[in-house]
């Protein structure tokens, strides 16, 4: 496991400031607002896509 671990880290590097997004009284890192982003849009997307076997189900109880 540590070997993925610093592969990863020879991929990104990790020694520098995060960047930040100031709206007036609110700061968020690019990194927050990102997963946040991602959690928003799979949220979403769990709502609007059905359920596999929903249609099996209303279709073969009548």
């Amino acid at each position: 496991m540590a070997v993925i671990y610093g592969l990863l880290g020879a991929l990104f590097n990790l020694s520098h400031p995060g960047h930040f997004i100031s709206w007036g009284w609110i700061q968020i890192s690019l990194a927050n607002l990102i997963v946040i982003i991602v959690m928003v849009v799979v949220f979403l997307l769990a709502m609007v896509i059905p359920l596999p076997g929903k249609r099996r189900r209303r279709g073969g109880s009548q």
